[in-house]
């Protein structure tokens, strides 16, 4: 049965989960272990105090939070309340944040405490940015500012609302309601919400959970952030369908990650290639009993045939994958399969989901830019008509800004990117973003930004500065600067200052000419 029939909405699914798999362990924090049903018990309780702040259906409630047991209560809690869930990018700075509460006029924020060093409460409030539409932030910690509540008072607000209320608010969803709105940073650098409805979601990610082989009793170590579909939807949604265990990690750590691997015995680690090579090439792996491990997903970068090989022989792993996907389709487009030989794993993305079609607009086996049609394309850009228009054809195909290859059995494989996207560790960096940002600075005049390969994140920046006239800024000082100004992936890691920027006629950035100089000081 597909996923969205059988449970139509999340909190169906979570409902279902907690009935089916009750004692079974739903999530391991630390020394904190939640049987599922106890976690369908939180979730009420978070969607009962939802309902007693106001939240109505459809309302917007966001989270800007690590991966942690209370993101997933707050998260699946809003979302049972009917609200639309609206994450945010841990990496955010607070103008980064302010923009996307202000365009999705979210009414509740739940936010961490301090997360690596960084109190985003401060944060927020130091952007100034003027937030008419956010009634409540709930800081998820034991302390609020005064103006602010902590979880543990939200939830004692809730205690009012009966099961029943919450029962009738959570079967009154239907599956083409918007369960989530994931900010995508375009071109243009602003941020645009895809609107992604609770049967999208839940036919998606039976279908993946179905092609990756998840299974009851798999232990699932989610580093994948939850604020990103793979972390949120591969993660926590495919562990609820499939009663596997979640092991929540905040931070990308190779020491952490060998430590769970082998406590907590992980039989499931999805991942950016970056996350697999750094666990195989740990001089302590050795110390490590990794024999759980069974199944690795990975993607969101050129896969090397050699890891593929080596998480087989020297890890055991007997299943390892690559998907494609974006926020604009749901998060999945295409997926290998079980079996699959490990050149099309390696060099491939493999072949379209069910229910979905590919194009690639070129000749066959020529690179072109890759078009998706299927149940999985977004409903279309949060209260943005004119860009969804722009990037949905009439008859329903969405525009990737991708260009990929199809071979002859149908697997896809990216070559490049129309928007100049690059990826650092897992992170989609877009240069018009990043640009944006740095021509703030009080000496830049004009500025480019590239991605270059890096062996450790597989892509970072590289800017190209014009000067001001006068100007003495130096690499360091505006590496620096972009440190305190941006998320980190964002952050340029090197900076080259150049008389002026190739353009061509119509006054557009050569990025070509940029790309093949940073090819010659590699050379």
């Amino acid at each position: 049965m597909r996923g969205d029939e059988e449970w139509g909405s999340v909190p169906g699914l979570v409902r279902a989960a907690a009935r089916r798999y009750g004692d079974r362990e739903a999530v391991v924090e630390g020394r904190t272990r939640v049987s599922y049903a106890e976690l369908g018990e939180r979730v009420e309780r978070a969607a009962a105090a939802c309902m007693a702040a106001g939240v109505e259906p459809g309302d917007r409630v966001a989270v800007w939070a690590p991966n942690t047991l209370d993101w997933i209560v707050s998260a699946l809690g809003a979302v049972t309340a009917g609200a639309v869930l609206v994450p945010l990018n841990t990496r955010f700075k607070g103008t980064e944040a302010a923009y996307v509460l202000r365009r999705s006029r979210a009414r509740i924020l739940f936010v961490t405490g301090t997360f690596l060093g960084t109190s985003y409460v401060a944060s927020l409030r130091r952007a100034d940015v003027p937030l008419p539409h956010l009634e409540r932030v709930v800081v998820l910690a034991d302390s609020a500012p005064d103006d602010y509540l902590t979880w543990k008072d939200f939830l004692a607000a809730g205690e009012g609302v009966g099961a029943a209320a919450v029962r009738a608010r959570a079967d009154a969803i239907a599956p083409t309601d918007p369960s989530d709105i994931i900010y995508t940073s375009g071109t243009t650098g602003r941020p645009k919400g895809a609107v992604i409805t609770h049967a999208q979601t839940l036919r998606c990610y039976a279908i993946w959970s179905e092609l990756a082989g998840l299974r009851e009793g798999d232990r699932y170590l989610i580093v994948n952030p939850f604020f990103h579909t793979f972390g949120y939807k591969a993660g926590v949604l495919a562990c609820l369908m499939r009663g596997a265990t979640m092991v929540p990690q905040p931070v990308f750590n190779v020491n952490t990650v060998l430590a769970n691997v082998a406590a907590e015995r992980v039989s499931v680690l999805p991942g950016p290639p970056t996350l697999h090579q750094s666990l195989l090439d740990h001089p302590a792996r050795g110390t490590h009993d990794l024999s759980a491990l069974r199944l690795v997903v990975t993607g969101a970068a050129v896969v090397p045939l050699r890891l593929v090989e080596r998480l087989r022989t020297e890890l055991g792993v007997a299943t390892v994958l690559t998907a494609y996907g974006l926020s604009e389709a749901s998060g999945i487009v295409t997926m290998c399969r079980r079996g699959d030989p490990p050149e099309t794993i390696a060099s491939t993305s493999g072949r379209a989901i069910p229910g979905t079609e590919i194009r690639v607009l070129a000749e066959p086996g020529a690179p072109g830019e890759v078009l998706v049609r299927g149940f999985n394309v977004m409903a279309g850009y949060f209260e943005d008509p004119g860009t969804t228009a722009a990037t949905i054809t009439p008859d329903g195909w969405l525009h990737t800004g991708d260009v990929g290859v199809l071979d002859d059995h149908g697997n896809l494989r990216i070559t490049d990117r129309i928007k100049d996207m690059f990826i650092v560790g897992g992170f989609n960096a877009y240069p018009a973003e990043i640009e944006q940002i740095l021509g703030l600075h009080p000496d830049v005049a004009d500025v480019a930004v590239i991605g270059v390969p890096d062996p450790r994140l597989g892509e970072v920046g590289r800017a190209y500065v014009v000067r001001r006239p006068g100007a003495t800024a130096t690499a360091d000082d505006l590496v620096a600067w972009s440190r305190r100004e941006m998320a980190n992936y964002k952050v340029p890691r090197s900076v080259e200052f150049v008389p002026a920027l190739p353009r061509n006629a119509s006054g557009k950035v050569l990025k070509g000419e940029l790309r093949g100089r940073a090819d010659e000081l590699r050379g």
